[in-house]
């Protein structure tokens, strides 16, 4: 089948679910209301707390959850063959991550502007916020842990000329340089009243620049980033990584965050719209089957195909963002359906390009039946980022655009969503610390410095973390995709008694968290017999914890739900109920 084909029925699809179903969601369900002032306004702080721009914040929004996550689990699924992929990556998103997006914001900003997990004791009861906020501490930190690795492994020398195509040092200048000039222009708009528009367009020319300039082989070799005796390794660059992240996360939003982000859109947008524009210029035919069933060494079709896509289409780490950094900059209400259902959509846009990437975008049918050829083929992560890289260029490609240039390009978008998501991961996770500890006699762990320290601390154990002397990143991104399609099913449970309670039609939540926590279950079981049976105790651990704080959490749920029937109750609460 054409690829080109597949992709236009796509955007259609696409379009009616963001005109008809996010306005009824907005108007019948959520009924947003801008005549309510919102916590970034009530809670003004400079730090955190800063009202914006919707299209500003949809910048930062869009860059926070687009990170690594979208491009890497299509990438690896597509073994199962491009349709099941293509299909839950747009209906998937249309029907339950964008809903969820939409509705932790929501319930966010009508709880001061608070966590999901600080937010879900206002509405199920004080013990869900306990279990809520340990489960997305795992979340974080194992989903970051694999971020830095991958991120640490595009960054490294390249080996030997084979593993040209998965290392791209000529990455960092630009990675890097980007922040400068996003630091640059926060300090600009927030201290000497320039404009975003005035910047936006400088900054961003300068980020094309950069991505020129670092490829050149000179430039390489005067800098020595791609020197083995010389540049830092994988391990080198995780510690920068790290170090990064802390001062990510204690530094006001408007230095790097909002700036970073709107650069880092921009050149996504700019990225996806030539890919797409390559894709329909080249009209190329899937290499890939439309479906595969048997996979040699594979977990199975269903419900593994759901995990492993995970943010690609859903995502429980999408309502730490809605309710973390988002809720507090929101200006008014009905900017929620634009950042909220939208920018899933814009995600959802780049896991599909990834699907197109890995199963049209490779020379031939045989390249791809030997680039998947088993469950054991798709164990390098990094590798797999690296197949999409290649896929992309070759869309490019169609568009005159040499491949060096092509894939250089498509990395440095890699990076920077990567390096974005773990820096506001990491400022999630300083967040989620600090309401675990507040109001306890650990209250001293609540300062901004030492929460981001425990918070970098914890996401670098499960950057090095290893099974048989090798990196563990398949395992711990199986773990993560169970944790993050259960946190996902979590949030929309919270919003399901929170739209319960108000006498909302909450099946429009219910059904699709009956659906996750369904799949999700099944597969965390069968993840705890395969660590199990291969001895991996650690996240043996880890997994059986997850699973039982995650059915308590249902138990507390269900016990919310029985005591407004019992009661007849339906209760409208107001913003300071939600504590």
């Amino acid at each position: 089948m054409n690829a080109a084909v597949a992709t236009a029925f796509c955007f259609l699809v696409y379009f009616l679910g963001y005109k008809f179903y996010s306005k009824f969601l907005a108007k019948k369900i959520f009924e947003l209301d801008d005549t309510v002032m919102t916590p970034a306004h009530q809670y003004e702080d400079g730090v955190d707390y800063v009202p914006t721009n919707r299209f500003i914040l949809f910048g930062h929004h869009y860059a926070s959850i687009a990170g690594l996550a979208p491009m890497l689990g299509p990438a690896v699924a597509v073994i199962w063959g491009w349709f099941p992929a293509m299909a839950w990556v747009v209906l998937g998103s249309l029907l339950i991550g964008c809903v969820h997006d939409m509705g932790s914001l929501v319930i966010s900003i009508r709880g001061r502007g608070q966590s999901i997990g600080a937010v879900a004791e206002g509405i199920i009861g004080k013990r869900a916020k306990t279990l809520m906020h340990f489960i997305i501490f795992f979340l974080v930190t194992l989903a970051m842990g694999v971020f830095v690795f991958v991120i640490a492994f595009l960054f490294s020398p390249t080996p030997n000329e084979a593993q040209a195509s998965v290392h791209f040092p000529q990455a960092v200048i630009p990675s890097f340089g980007l922040m400068l000039v996003a630091m640059v222009m926060g300090f600009l708009v927030y201290k000497r009243n320039w404009r975003w528009t005035r910047l936006a367009p400088v900054g961003f020319l300068l980020t094309l620049v950069l991505i020129f300039v670092a490829r050149e082989p000179a430039v390489l070799n005067a800098t020595r980033l791609n020197d083995l005796s010389f540049a830092p390794g994988i391990k080198g660059w995780s510690m920068i990584l790290l170090v990064y992240a802390f001062f990510a996360s204690v530094l006001p939003v408007w230095i790097l965050l909002q700036p970073r982000d709107l650069l880092n859109s921009l050149l996504l947008y700019f990225g996806l719209m030539g890919l797409y524009l390559g894709v329909f210029v080249s009209a190329p035919e899937f290499v890939a089957p439309a479906v595969r069933f048997e996979v040699d060494g594979s977990p199975g079709l269903f419900p593994f195909v759901f995990i492993v896509i995970a943010c690609g289409a859903a995502s429980g780490f999408h309502s730490l963002v809605s309710s973390g950094t988002t809720s507090k900059q929101l200006e008014k209400e009905s900017d929620a359906r634009v950042v909220g259902y939208g920018g899933m959509i814009g995600e959802s846009l780049l896991g599909l390009i990834a699907v197109l990437a890995t199963t049209a975008g490779l020379m031939d049918q045989k390249t791809w039946l030997i680039t998947y050829a088993n469950w054991g083929a798709v164990q390098g992560l990094g590798a797999k980022i690296g197949v999409f890289i290649q896929g992309g260029a070759t869309f490019l490609e169609g568009l005159g655009i040499s491949r060096a240039i092509g894939s250089s390009f498509i990395s440095i978008i890699v990076v920077s969503y990567a390096l974005t998501t773990l820096d506001s991961a990491t400022r999630l996770l300083r967040y989620n610390i600090e309401e675990m500890v507040r109001g306890t006699f650990l209250q001293f762990l609540s300062n901004r410095f030492i929460s981001s320290l425990i918070a970098v601390l914890s996401i670098g154990f499960f950057a090095f973390y290893q099974v048989g002397g090798k990196a563990a990143g398949v395992a711990l991104w199986g773990l993560f995709g169970t944790t993050n399609q259960l946190m996902a099913g979590l949030a929309l449970l919270a919003i399901t008694v929170y739209l319960r309670q108000r006498g909302k039609a909450w099946y429009f939540t219910g059904i699709p968290m009956v659906f996750l926590l369904g799949q999700t279950l099944v597969a965390m079981a069968i993840n705890l017999m395969g660590f199990y049976a291969k001895g991996q105790t650690l996240l043996l651990i880890v997994g059986f914890t997850l699973l039982f704080l995650a059915v308590w959490l249902l138990v507390e749920a269900v016990f919310a739900i029985l005591r407004i029937r019992s009661k007849g109750l339906i209760r409208t609460m107001q913003i300071e109920e939600l504590s």
